[in-house]
C-alpha cells in the first residue's frame, strides 16, 4: 500500500479503477510495453509544459530542479513567505501527496492550477461550451483540499492552463452538470473514498472493456481475464456502471443469453437503473449472438442509401497536440467497380496553418470535381473537424457548403445512421477496425491506430523520412478501404424476419 494518496492515483481511478488497482499490486511482467503515442504524449506534455513556463512574464519561483521532502520543504517556506507564484511545488498532508504545476497566491491563500498540452474542457461544440474533464477535476479538488487542510486556502477555484492558451477555472462546489448536481466536491470526495478503499485491499476492482483500453498498459491482461469470466462489458455499449447494477442478477454473456428477461421488467421500465426495457433485450439479443457458435451479423431493418456513379469513402487524420488536421485521404469508386478505385490523399507537410489550409482546400475542390458523388465515412469525426476547419478558413467552403456536403441525400455517416441503428454484429465493439477485420479486411501496418499516426506524423515533421510519410498514406487508404468493405458487408446481410 501505498505511504499517500496521490493526484496520479485519482487520475487512473476516473479512467478505470481496475488499472489503479493493477498499478499498486498487478503482476508488472504481465504488462504490454508502453505505446510510442503515449511516450509522446508525455513527450509533449512536458515540453508544452515548459513552453509556457519559458512564456511566462511575471516571476515565478522555480521548485523544478528538487524532488521529494527536500520540494515539499521549500513549497511550504514559499508559501509561508507569501511567494506570489510557485512552480512545481509539492505539498502535503498525512495520507494526500500532491505536485500541482502552479500555486498562485490570492488573497490570504493559494489556488492550484495545472498545465495540460490538451483542451481543458470536453464536449466543446456548436451546441455546447463545453464541461470539466473529470480526470482533470479530480486532481485539483486534491491539490485544493491539501491546501485547505494546511489552512493556506484561497478557495475551491483551482485552474487549468491549456493548449489553447486559454486559463480555465474549475469551480469545484459548482453542479457536476443539469442531469447531475452533485458537486464537483462530492464527486472528487467520493473518489478519494473509493482510492483510499482500494490502496487498503477494502474494495476489489474488476476489468471491464471500453475505448480507454487501447491505450492502456494491461489491455492484454485484461482482456484475457475478461474473457476468462465472459464478462457482460464485452457485449457492446454495455459499460462498466452498468455491468456492475447487473452483476448480481446475471454474472457473464451466457448467463444473459439464456436468460428470462420478464424476471427484470417493471412495465416499461426494468429493476436496472437506467437500462430501460428495449434495450434489455438489445443486449440479450447481442449477448445472443456473441454466445452462439457460428452467429452472423444482421440487420435490424432495411436500408437504404444514396445513389450516385461516383462513391468516395472518406477518413482524415488529425493531430489534437497541434491542433491540425494533417490528412484528408479519399478512395474514389465508379459504378460499384471495385477495379476502378483509387486513393487520393491531401496531405500537410508542415503542422502549421498555411499547409492546413492549403490541404483542406485541395480536398475541398477535389469533392466538388466528383459531384455527384456519395461521401461514406464512419463516426462524426470528420463532419466536426471539418466544420471547425470551415469556420477556421471561411474563405475556402461556406457554411451552406458544410450543409450540403453532408445532407443526407449525398453523405452518410455509417457507424451512426446505419450500423448502430440497423444492424447487429458478433463483436465485442463496433469499431472500423473490429466490423472490418469480422469481414476479412486487413490492414498493411503491423500496428494500425488513429493513435500510433499521430506519432508517426510527429517523427516525419521531425525527420521529413519519406518512409514514414509512406507508411501514414498506407494507413490511412487501409481505413478508406475498410470503410467500403464495411458498406459491401452491410448491402451482404440478411434481414431479420
Amino acid at each position: 500500500m501505498p505511504d499517500k494518496l496521490s493526484a496520479n492515483m485519482l487520475y487512473n481511478y476516473v479512467k478505470c479503477p481496475h488499472r489503479l488497482t493493477l498499478d499498486l499490486f498487478g503482476d508488472y511482467s504481465k504488462r504490454d510495453p508502453i505505446s510510442a503515442f503515449v511516450k509522446l504524449l508525455w513527450e509533449k506534455g512536458t515540453d508544452f509544459e515548459k513552453q509556457v513556463i519559458k512564456s511566462l512574464e511575471i516571476p515565478f519561483l522555480d521548485l523544478s530542479f528538487y524532488s521529494g521532502i527536500e520540494k515539499e520543504k521549500r513549497t511550504k517556506e514559499a508559501i509561508d513567505s507569501g511567494v506570489e507564484l510557485i512552480y512545481s511545488g509539492r505539498i502535503g498532508t498525512v495520507n494526500l501527496i500532491g505536485e500541482p504545476d502552479l500555486l498562485r497566491r490570492s488573497d490570504d491563500g493559494y489556488i492550484s492550477g495545472d498545465i495540460k498540452s490538451g483542451s481543458g474542457l470536453e464536449g466543446e461544440n456548436d451546441l455546447s461550451e463545453g464541461k470539466p474533464k473529470p480526470h482533470y477535476a479530480v486532481q485539483l479538488a486534491l491539490y485544493t483540499d491539501i491546501l485547505e487542510r494546511l489552512d493556506v486556502s484561497a478557495g475551491r477555484y483551482p485552474f487549468i492552463w491549456d493548449i489553447h492558451g486559454r486559463e480555465i477555472e474549475y469551480d469545484l462546489n459548482s453542479p457536476q452538470s443539469t442531469r447531475n448536481p452533485e458537486s464537483w466536491w462530492i464527486k472528487y470526495t467520493n473518489c478519494l473514498e473509493e482510492v483510499s478503499k482500494i490502496a487498503d485491499h477494502d474494495l476489489k476492482t474488476l476489468p471491464a472493456y471500453s475505448g480507454v483500453c487501447k491505450l492502456c498498459h494491461w489491455r492484454t491482461y485484461c482482456f484475457k481475464c475478461l474473457r476468462k469470466a465472459n464478462d457482460l462489458t464485452l457485449i457492446p455499449e454495455l459499460g462498466r456502471k452498468t455491468r456492475n447494477v447487473m452483476s448480481s442478477y446475471l454474472g457473464s454473456v451466457a448467463e444473459l443469453a439464456q436468460a428470462n428477461l420478464n424476471q427484470f421488467q417493471k412495465g416499461k421500465k426494468t429493476i436496472f437503473p437506467r437500462v430501460g426495457r428495449d434495450t434489455l433485450h438489445k443486449f440479450q439479443e447481442r449477448a445472443i449472438l456473441l454466445s452462439k457458435r457460428g452467429s452472423k451479423p444482421y440487420l435490424k431493418s432495411q436500408i437504404t442509401l444514396p445513389d450516385a456513379p461516383t462513391e468516395l469513402f472518406f477518413d482524415i487524420e488529425t493531430d489534437p497536440m497541434r491542433d491540425i488536421c494533417y490528412l484528408h485521404g479519399f478512395l474514389e469508386r465508379r459504378n460499384g467497380d471495385n477495379s476502378s478505385e483509387r486513393y487520393v490523399a491531401f496531405f500537410s507537410d508542415q503542422p502549421d496553418e498555411q499547409e492546413e489550409k492549403r490541404a483542406f482546400s485541395q480536398a475541398w475542390e477535389f469533392i466538388q470535381k466528383s459531384m455527384p458523388c456519395v461521401i461514406y465515412y464512419y463516426s462524426s469525426y470528420e463532419k466536426t473537424q471539418w466544420k471547425k476547419l470551415q469556420k477556421k478558413y471561411p474563405e475556402v467552403m461556406s457554411g451552406e457548403d458544410i450543409k450540403r456536403m453532408f445532407d443526407a441525400d449525398y453523405a452518410v455517416d455509417l457507424y451512426y445512421n446505419v450500423v448502430k441503428k440497423k444492424t447487429e454484429w458478433p463483436t465485442n465493439d463496433y469499431s472500423i477496425k473490429t466490423l472490418a477485420s469480422y469481414l476479412g479486411f486487413r490492414w498493411r501496418d503491423e500496428s494500425p491506430s488513429g493513435a500510433e499516426s499521430i506519432e508517426w506524423y510527429h517523427r516525419w515533421v521531425e525527420t521529413g523520412d519519406v518512409n514514414i510519410k509512406t507508411r501514414i498514406l498506407k494507413y490511412n487508404e487501409d481505413d478508406c478501404i475498410a470503410t467500403r468493405v464495411l458498406l459491401e458487408g452491410i448491402y451482404s446481410l440478411a434481414l431479420l424476419k
